[in-house]
């Protein structure tokens, strides 16, 4: 991004739910750790190069301990005989004495004080995602509170960009259409307008591509309804008009910004035990009664409580070779209990290789337990958290909560279904894929799965045949969930919000997809009854 071409600011997202629970471990061993230690290690290649080139850096990495990453900047920086100025953000850390972590997802208002202040290198901890493009736009443009429309667009092209490559190619459903097979994307820029509108494209020279449904496919990953919320204001997704400015350009605008909520949303990480895991291989004849054998004698062996069996059969008939003729078995044990969770279950699995179903193996050798989390979200009143800049000089500058605030849930319930054919239609069989594509992703124990059309005749039948309903027929396991379905006819999209599929989310899934990412492409892989007046292929 440094070499590739013109910068005003590189941004670095380094957070996920996940990495605040590895973080949190990480500073019960060291109090001083807690941030990402990769941001350092790529920092010392590339921190001179953007100090001559005056290009900003703005980054989440200080996790749980931003003021120990700007320590860490200005020491780096000493031993490489460079000049920096280091800026951070801290108050997102919320006092919960029975969790891990607690963090408030922070504004950007912080981010911009500090680039204000004369900062290179802008540190933060838990902010939204969004906020370290919002931030920089902030700041070049004098933005205030009251700017709604211009703070969504920037959110829009935050959101955007915060998964790199995704908005250029990458795990896009279309990827062999990209011009390089989706080899290897390059990142993407926003080039930020005074009115909150960009242009999402990409250095030249570089891989993947950016077009109207690469920014759609990410416009859609991990949203909920149309109203998008933030902790400076709601976006609505449902206003965002895509259009090509040319090639590898998309311009992002028309985006309408309401008021934030009055409240912040906090990330919760717990200890949640012990898990482990053993898997074992079932050849040939007698599937289900192999995989009862091993369920009971494993049940024997360590006790039920906390086991899981999950039977994936991925065995074919008559096949000619070992792996095709398999299915697997996966045995999954947490337990409060490392020691049950630990040899004594795996080892007990191994033990049954010569004492239960005839062809008996394992993928897995034994091994202990390894600790697991539990994310929760929940919420503080804005006023509450003490949001604080912290600039170059030491000078720190508290950053007001917004003064007017909105409702506290703004989420549309399930949209009615809209455009259903009247009249029957010729169809085809054929797999959704061929008129769809999809992007899925995780939000704690959630899961979303947004659906795109690539016409407008597409979307006319999308809409009125992709109901709650259906998508239960097509994917069984939402049937027994709650599913909120959203209309997004800008972007000719339908999304889905599926609740708990995800349990207690990443860290304590033992789920195959345990982030859904590979949901979207489940779906598209079904064979339905497609529109035969709807053409395939790359739209127009």
């Amino acid at each position: 991004m440094l070499d590739g071409g013109e910068l005003d600011v590189l941004t670095g997202d380094y957070l996920a739910e996940l990495t605040m629970l590895i973080l949190g471990r990480d500073r019960l061993r060291d109090p001083g750790l807690g941030y990402a230690k990769t941001f350092l290690r790529q920092l010392e290649t590339c921190l001179g190069t953007a100090l001559d080139r005056g290009v900003r850096i703005v980054t989440n990495a200080g996790g749980l301990n931003p003021a120990g990453l700007a320590t860490a900047i200005d020491q780096l920086a000493g031993r490489l005989g460079l000049a920096v100025r280091v800026g951070y953000v801290e108050g997102d850390a919320i006092q919960r004495p029975d969790a891990l972590t607690a963090n408030a997802y922070l504004g950007a208002f912080g981010i911009a004080a500090c680039l204000d202040g004369g900062a290179d290198v802008v540190v933060t901890g838990r902010v939204t995602d969004a906020s370290l493009v919002v931030g920089p736009a902030i700041a070049r443009y004098g933005w205030g509170r009251d700017d709604l429309d211009e703070l969504a667009g920037a959110t829009v092209a935050g959101h955007l960009l915060e998964c790199g490559a995704q908005v250029t190619g990458g795990n896009f459903s279309f990827f062999t259409e990209l011009p390089d097979g989706g080899h290897r994307p390059g990142f993407p820029i926003a080039e930020v307008h005074p009115d909150g509108s960009a242009v999402v494209t990409k250095h030249p020279g570089t891989g993947g591509a950016v077009t109207v449904e690469t920014v759609t496919a990410q416009l859609l990953y991990e949203v909920g309804g149309p109203a998008y919320l933030g902790p400076d204001v709601v976006t609505r997704l449902d206003s965002v008009t895509l259009g090509s400015d040319g090639s590898d350009r998309v311009r992002v605008s028309g985006v309408r910004g309401t008021p934030p909520p009055a409240t912040l949303k906090v990330g919760v990480n717990n200890l949640g035990g012990f898990r482990n895991s053993m898997t074992f291989v079932l050849c040939g004849l007698d599937i289900e009664a192999k995989a009862a054998l091993v369920r009971g004698q494993v049940e024997e062996a360590v006790g039920s409580d906390g086991l899981e069996f999950v039977l994936a059969r991925t065995d074919h008939p008559d096949a000619t070779d070992t792996e095709a003729a398999s299915a697997l078995l996966h045995v999954h044990l947490r337990d409060s209990d490392r020691t049950r969770a630990g040899r004594a279950f795996s080892a007990a699995a191994v033990e049954l290789a010569l004492a239960s179903y005839p062809g008996c193996t394992l993928t897995t050798l034994p091994g202990d337990a390894t600790p697991y989390g539990v994310f929760t979200a929940d919420t503080v009143p804005q006023d509450a958290v003490a949001h604080v800049a912290v600039l170059p000089g030491g000078e720190r500058v508290p950053i007001a909560p917004p003064p007017t605030t909105g409702p506290e849930d703004p989420h549309e319930h399930q949209e009615p279904m809209t455009g259903s054919p009247s009249t029957p239609r010729r169809t085809r069989r054929g797999v959704l894929g061929e008129l769809v594509g999809a992007r899925s992703g995780d939000k704690g124990g959630d899961a979303n799965l947004g659906v795109w059309a690539r016409s407008d005749a597409g979307y006319d039948w999308l809409r009125g045949w992709l109901t709650v309903e259906r998508l239960a027929e097509l994917l069984p396991e939402t049937a027994p969930l709650t599913v909120q379905r959203h209309e997004l006819p800008n972007l000719r999209a339908v999304n889905f919000v599926i609740e708990g599929l995800l349990g207690a989310g990443v860290a304590a899934s033992t789920r195959f997809d345990p982030q859904a990412k590979a949901l979207g492409e489940l779906l598209r892989s079904r064979v339905v009854d497609l529109p035969a007046d709807v053409a395939t292929g790359v739209p127009a």
